[in-house]
């Protein structure tokens, strides 16, 4: 499986011509590279994922950081709590993301025809040894593995993916909501967007250090302040420090 540094070393061209999409040094049709489409990725602790995802779009789309969409959030489960929210585990109990069967992901908007490659980042992020999240301290179905599409399995892009997640050593499996954890299992479950949408996680999770990495420094951390104040991440109505 290909490193996830090499990945975003050769750049979305070169993913794409391992993933067997380039046809005569021209990309996909202009149609498929001009349509934007929401996804999410999870696997273990969203900060460590929401960073890597965050070099990916820089790498990989020459995305500045007004232009990053990468956000922390929570999907997967079959309901949201009072008014609409999905909140962390709080101290008044509300709208607890874990107890609505959600997990945590990192959401992002991306050329169709980039799908794929980010996909291959994914796969990259997995403990290439044991082929599990990198924290498998955590447990428990918030830390399941998982893809959301529009379309879930019917996305045009998921035949690809599927080749992509065989030839890392998964499986991927149509996710039917508030799904177990995936820990020792090496499957992914795969969610349609519309029925299984995106909850943006609260700015507090946004651009945060984590326990894998060295800190990734303040000018990564305030990412989250710039995100605000562009409108780009909101306060959620859950417990916060905004």
């Amino acid at each position: 499986m290909t490193s996830r540094r090499a990945l975003l070393r050769r750049g979305s061209a070169g993913v794409l011509a391992s993933a067997g999409i380039l046809a005569g040094g021209k990309a996909q049709s202009a149609a498929a590279a001009e349509t934007e489409e929401d996804v999410y990725f999870g696997v273990g602790c969203f900060w460590h994922i929401q960073h890597e995802f965050v070099e990916a779009e820089r790498a990989m789309l020459k995305r500045g950081d007004s232009q990053l969409t990468s956000k922390t959030g929570y999907a997967g489960g079959s309901a949201a709590g009072e008014g609409g929210r999905v909140c962390y585990h709080n101290r008044q109990f509300l709208a607890d993301y874990g107890k609505l069967g959600h997990g945590e992901v990192v959401g992002m908007t991306l050329p169709r025809d980039q799908i794929v490659p980010f996909t291959n980042v994914y796969f990259s992020l997995y403990n290439p040894r044991t082929k599990d999240r990198v924290d498998p301290m955590d447990r428990g179905g918030e830390y399941r593995s998982l893809i959301g599409l529009p379309g879930g399995t019917g996305h045009p892009s998921y035949p690809a993916m599927e080749a992509a997640a065989n030839d890392a050593g998964f499986k991927l499996i149509p996710g039917k909501g508030n799904d177990p954890d995936t820990l020792g299992k090496q499957i992914v479950f795969v969610y349609d967007t519309a029925k299984f949408p995106f909850y943006q996680a609260e700015v507090y999770h946004q651009y945060h250090n984590d326990f894998q990495s060295p800190p990734y420094g303040k000018a990564y951390n305030d990412l989250a302040d710039l995100a605000f104040d562009e409108g780009r991440i909101k306060s959620t109505g859950c417990p916060d420090r905004v």
